[in-house]
């Protein structure tokens, strides 16, 4: 049914975005202290288990969300499913930013210079990716391409 979608958003919500989530997953697999570090600057490194457990199962949500996504995108034939999928993560971008940048504080969310990679994946890539869903859904892009009826056998 991605199919149907017009170019652009189909590359970025079949493509792009399901490249992103296999990141968000293994990026506390390989490394869970690193991903815990990376969150927020902290005076001193030193994590214990209930971070590192919670950065991996932060890490089994994106790989979840990965799987969703190409079962919604990739098995559906029905087009209204995509657009409800769609609205239930753009509902989903706005709360992690606003959740990512309200624990930022201010100081350090405007402070866009010293973002690191994480940062700019939780805030930048993820308004990104609301505001493709939000101008797909509005319809800037274009309509859907319609699905071809199927084709009927002729009797003989």
């Amino acid at each position: 049914m991605a199919s149907q979608l017009p170019a652009f958003p189909r590359a970025v919500f079949t493509v792009l975005e399901p490249v992103s989530l296999v990141g968000g997953f293994l990026g506390p697999f390989v490394d869970a202290d690193w991903f815990v570090a990376s969150q927020l600057p902290v005076a001193a490194p030193g994590y214990d288990d209930n971070a590192r457990l919670v950065a991996l199962q932060l890490g089994n949500a994106y790989g979840l969300l990965f799987l969703l996504g190409v079962a919604v995108l990739y098995t559906t034939t029905e087009l209204r499913v995509v657009r409800n999928y769609l609205v239930a993560l753009w509902i989903a971008d706005i709360s992690h930013v606003g959740v990512t940048c309200w624990t930022l504080g201010y100081e350090r969310a405007v402070d866009v210079g010293s973002w690191n990679a994480v940062t700019w994946g939780n805030v930048g890539f993820t308004t990104f990716l609301c505001l493709t869903r939000t101008a797909y859904l509005l319809g800037l892009f274009g309509p859907d391409r319609q699905q071809a009826p199927p084709a009927t056998k002729k009797k003989a």
